[in-house]
């Protein structure tokens, strides 16, 4: 069980966007960043298009907590590394979700590079 409702699942993977913002040390919420966002099953992740040294990247990965927001919908989370064997699923819902953008923008976020980058949104108390 992800810990979101189906609502909550239903709201943030149909947004376009999502903001996030990780937590500094002192528990302080850093300025949202705005990204894409998909649903894999139960499951909302982001990745950075930038790679692995992408600071809202480094920041979230560092704090492992933080908010987002999209949807309508506001919570608290964790993030955490997603299951590398879950590429190609994750791939596929940027596509679906995406491509309408091109092949340029979409392919920042697809393909192997990806797998390193892919954070799962876990809600607080799941």
């Amino acid at each position: 069980m992800s810990g979101w409702t189906a609502v909550e699942l239903e709201r943030i993977g149909r947004a376009e966007e999502l903001r996030l913002a990780s937590s500094r040390p002192d528990g302080a919420l850093r300025p949202a960043v705005t990204i894409w966002v998909v649903r894999v099953g139960d499951d909302l992740v982001v990745r950075s298009a930038y790679g692995p040294g992408s600071g809202w990247f480094r920041r979230a990965q560092a704090s492992g907590r933080g908010r987002v927001e999209a949807g309508g919908v506001t919570r608290d989370v964790r993030f955490e590394a997603a299951d590398p064997a879950a590429r190609d699923a994750v791939d596929a819902a940027y596509h679906a979700k995406y491509d309408r953008f091109g092949p340029r923008i979409v392919g920042s976020v697809v393909g192997p590079q990806g797998v390193d980058v892919t954070l799962r949104l876990v809600p607080e108390g799941a």
